[in-house]
């Protein structure tokens, strides 16, 4: 098995969040979901889930940039686009997405910055792929795949047209 044979394509990976999400919604486990995506790569994700699951309200953008621990650390100089949270947040079972899922980091900083429009019943999270190497406890309620990977490896996926992934590593594999 070569490594691109590991990694599910993205394509089949969305469709098993929607297929374990619709099932949540229909036993009562969700209610009334307000999608949100993780800029970038997260928002291509649920805006492709947006779509299958055929939700009625606007689907939410978070650019959690600001609210990275590692902001100052690594130099950032983004360039920043606005968050769009246009639904009220307050009591509702929020989905949260991203495009992978590695130490935690980001989806820690977009709970902060989704407790600054308000305070949600519930936040589920969704990836297309969740790895191992988690620094803080944060897990997937729903993953696309879950991958065992070497330190040097990492998942980058490119989109949104077409959205695809793939496996890199820093030894050239």
């Amino acid at each position: 098995m070569t490594q691109t044979d590991r990694l599910l394509p993205v394509n089949e990976a969305i469709d098993r969040l929607e297929t374990l999400i619709r099932s949540d919604r229909q036993d009562g486990t969700l209610v009334d979901p307000l999608i949100v995506g993780i800029h970038t790569g997260g928002v291509w994700v649920a805006d492709a889930l947006h779509r299958a699951l055929g939700c009625s309200e606007p689907l939410g953008r978070l650019n959690i940039t600001f609210y990275r621990d590692d902001f100052n650390t690594l130099g950032l100089h983004p360039q920043v686009s606005p968050s769009d949270l246009s639904v009220d947040v307050d009591g509702r079972d929020i989905i949260l997405v991203d495009d992978v899922l590695f130490t935690g980091r980001t989806v820690r900083a977009a709970m902060n910055e989704l407790f600054d429009y308000g305070r949600p019943r519930r936040i589920a999270l969704a990836v297309l792929y969740q790895r191992d190497g988690r620094e803080l406890p944060i897990c997937a309620d729903w993953a696309g795949q879950e991958l065992t990977l070497g330190p040097d490896e990492q998942i980058h996926v490119d989109g949104p047209d077409p959205m695809t992934a793939r496996l890199v590593s820093s030894k050239g594999i």
